[in-house]
Formats: C-alpha cells, sequence, structure tokens
C-alpha cells in the first residue's frame, strides 16, 4: 500500500494508510500513514467498537493536513476490551513450565511449535487462510532466524531490499500469528485479549520475543533498535514489565 500511495499521489490523489508493520513503512515512506499498535488483521483495533474505530479514523484522516511527506505518526492509544474478554482460559495443550534458561529457548521455542502444529492446521484447514507468512518460508524458518539471535549468531537479511530489522520484525511477527491462529482454533471461542494474555504469560515464544527485544535494544543497528523501543512487545506488555 505504501508504494501503492507514491504512484497515487504523482497522479495528484492525496494518501493515507494505516500501517501495522512500522519498520517496513517507515523503509517503504509512504506520503502520510499511522502507525497503530493492535494485532495483525485488525487495523481498526476492535470488534464492535464504534466510537474507538472512529477515533483511529479521524487521526488518519488528519494526516491530510499535511500537504507532503513522508509523515509516519504513531497512534497513541491501544484496543479496548471488553469486560468478556478478559478471562483466561485452560489452553488444552500442556507447555512445560514457563520460565526457561535462556540458553534454552531456542529449542523450546521449536518445541512449542510442534505441539501448536495440530492446531495451526486445523484454523488453517477452518478458515482457508493464514496470517503467517509475512517472513517468508515455513514458520520453522522464521523460528530459526529468532534463534540465531538468541544464540547470538550473526543474521544477514534474508532477501534483498529487507533489512535487518525487517528481517527480525516479520520473524516475530510470523510466530505471534502460528501461535494466535494456533490457540483460536481450540474449544472455547476464545477472546483475542485472552488469547494475547495467554501468549504472554504463558509461552516460551514469548520469553524469546522479549529476549530478541532486549538485544535489539542495545544492538548498533539503526533498524534493530526501534524494535525493542516501540514495535516488538506491545505496549500494553511492556508496561506490565516495567512495574
Amino acid at each position: 500500500m505504501g508504494a501503492l500511495g507514491h504512484y497515487l499521489e504523482r497522479e495528484g490523489i492525496p494518501t493515507a494508510q494505516i500501517s501495522l508493520i512500522r519498520e517496513q513503512t517507515a523503509a517503504i515512506k509512504p506520503p502520510r500513514a499511522l502507525w497503530v499498535p493492535f494485532m495483525l488483521g485488525r487495523p481498526f483495533g476492535a470488534p464492535n467498537e464504534p466510537d474507538f474505530q472512529r477515533k483511529v479514523l479521524r487521526h488518519l484522516l488528519s494526516l491530510f493536513e499535511h500537504a507532503a511527506g513522508p509523515v509516519l505518526e504513531d497512534f497513541p492509544e491501544d484496543a479496548p476490551v471488553a469486560a468478556e474478554q478478559e478471562s483466561g482460559f485452560a489452553c488444552p495443550v500442556s507447555f512445560a513450565a514457563p520460565k526457561v534458561a535462556a540458553g534454552a529457548l531456542a529449542q523450546g521455542l521449536f518445541g512449542e511449535i510442534a505441539q501448536l502444529k495440530p492446531w495451526y492446521d486445523l484454523a488453517l484447514k477452518r478458515r482457508g487462510r493464514t496470517t503467517v507468512g509475512i517472513y517468508g518460508g515455513t514458520i520453522e524458518d522464521a523460528a530459526h532466524h529468532v534463534a540465531l539471535y538468541l544464540d547470538a549468531k550473526p543474521v544477514p537479511a534474508p532477501a534483498a531490499g529487507v533489512t535487518v530489522g525487517m528481517a527480525v520484525k516479520r520473524a516475530c511477527d510470523d510466530i505471534k500469528a502460528y501461535y494466535y491462529e494456533a490457540v483460536a482454533a481450540q474449544p472455547g471461542n476464545l477472546a483475542p485479549k485472552a488469547i494475547e494474555q495467554w501468549f504472554w504469560s504463558e509461552t516460551v515464544a514469548a520469553q524469546a520475543l522479549l529476549a530478541i527485544r532486549d538485544i535489539c535494544l542495545v544492538s548498533e543497528d539503526p533498524t534493530l533498535k526501534p524494535l525493542g523501543k516501540l514495535s516488538l512487545i506491545p505496549r500494553a506488555v511492556s508496561d506490565i514489565l516495567q512495574k
């Protein structure tokens, strides 16, 4: 969409877009973009929340006040959570104790991915689509990319035109999407907030992403440092960790 915005602007048509992957948007530099800290697939935050959705839309439309760009603004709020979404659930997949030694994170991540595969396959069969795949290759490829960082090994970008930071973000987003889609296929019609709470409090994958966040924060690579500060970990999770 960012590249398309450039073409439309050349024809005299002003454009503005919502961004769910900030690093990719920053690299493309579209004329006007609003980054939102929401789940992939939910550019306006939450279903059945028209007031909040209008707030996002008004912020997006306000970008047209800028005659020229590139403009990239951050939406300052997290999506609202309905009362019924705050309850947790019992996950049918039995994971090990959530706290894992740093050296075992990669092994634990691959183990969880294997355990969740039947549920992910069921989700894919039911929906006929998936949001997993922005990294390219399989979910194991994305996990391998993350595992190399956990082992402190040099990791080049996997493709031309992809920065080191973009590759890390895409790999991490694929992992989160895989977990979210897999657990959503389990019984109980689980609410998005419950899934998010489960992921960040009960999985090795979350510990791996938090470790990657710490690596990004001290990295000298200009495409990695913003990940640790802005978009690798949801703001609500970061706020809890800082308390």
